[in-house]
């Protein structure tokens, strides 16, 4: 795996795990996707286009849908979503854009930590799922300051193993700037004050994403406190923090954990990290 730039204490960058040697984010500070409101398949079987085949080299030259990839054939997500189902991979998988009959990505099986990729799954339709996924559809200086923070692709069903399904998911209010853990029956559980992204670099809103990985970089000047990484990035700026981690948006401790006062990462107490720490991956992140 390539190494990444290390970032400073206000961005995401990348270390190495010296345990693992693995390179690590690290934080600091074309069609649009379909409704998927529910999870009830909206087409036929006959309306539904089948998976076409993809072969082993054609899947391997596919650009992964990684953290800091760039691909153009995903659908930007504009919305925000209450209901998804988390899933692993069997092997590598190809991603599909909206016509589902062109591979426009893959995402592997093992993640940038070299554990099982989480996979999170908004709506299924016969052999496909609709799937968020870690990387950008466009990047924010072609896009005048307003790209996609969140995207999504099918991808075929029989590569997913299904996991269980988290109970909770994580609100940020940017209005309120606190961060808070709401039950699937919509009872908030915890709330805590946060720290978000000032005017020049926000924190992207009117979206969801989800609990992508978690690591501990003390030289991030996070301590000991889990950096909680989410698959959502900057919508204004490319890299909003410097480095090339893709403008990624992560739920961290910081001193300064109130304000508008971060690079759009969300800054949170220790008792704040602690508590989305002790959430599942694959947990649902909306911003609002």
């Amino acid at each position: 795996m390539p190494y990444l730039k290390t970032w400073t204490t206000v961005g995401i960058a990348a270390v190495v795990v010296a345990a693992a040697a693995i390179a690590v984010p690290v934080l600091t500070g074309g069609d649009a996707v379909p409704s998927a409101a529910d999870r009830t398949p909206t087409a036929t079987a006959s309306t539904m286009p089948s998976v076409p085949d993809v072969d082993a080299t054609a899947l391997a030259a596919l650009p992964e849908a990684r953290y800091s990839a760039v691909v153009g054939g995903l659908l930007p997500v504009d919305r925000t979503v209450s209901s998804a189902e988390v899933f692993r991979l069997r092997a590598d998988a190809p991603l599909f854009g909206s016509d589902r009959q062109h591979p426009v990505a893959r995402f592997a099986a093992a993640d940038f930590l070299g554990q099982p990729t989480t996979v999170v799954g908004l709506r299924h339709e016969g052999a496909w799922e609709l799937v968020l996924t870690p990387a950008r559809q466009e990047l924010p200086s072609a896009a005048d300051g307003h790209a996609a923070a969140q995207t999504a692709a099918w991808v075929p069903r029989d590569t997913l193993v299904q996991q269980a399904t988290p109970t909770s998911h994580v609100v940020i209010s940017t209005a309120d700037q606190t961060v808070s853990i709401v039950s699937s029956s919509g009872q908030v559980s915890r709330s805590f004050p946060a720290g978000i992204g000032t005017s020049d670099t926000p924190t992207p809103t009117g979206v969801t994403g989800y609990l992508e990985q978690r690591y501990v970089d003390p030289a991030q000047g996070t301590g000991d406190h889990p950096i909680q990484l989410t698959s959502l990035h900057s919508s204004a700026a490319d890299e909003p923090y410097g480095g090339s981690d893709g403008g990624l948006i992560g739920l961290h401790w910081n001193a300064a954990a109130a304000g508008a006062v971060s690079h759009g990462c969300v800054r949170l107490s220790s008792d704040g990290v602690a508590a989305i720490d002790a959430l599942p991956l694959g947990t649902l992140v909306t911003v609002e």
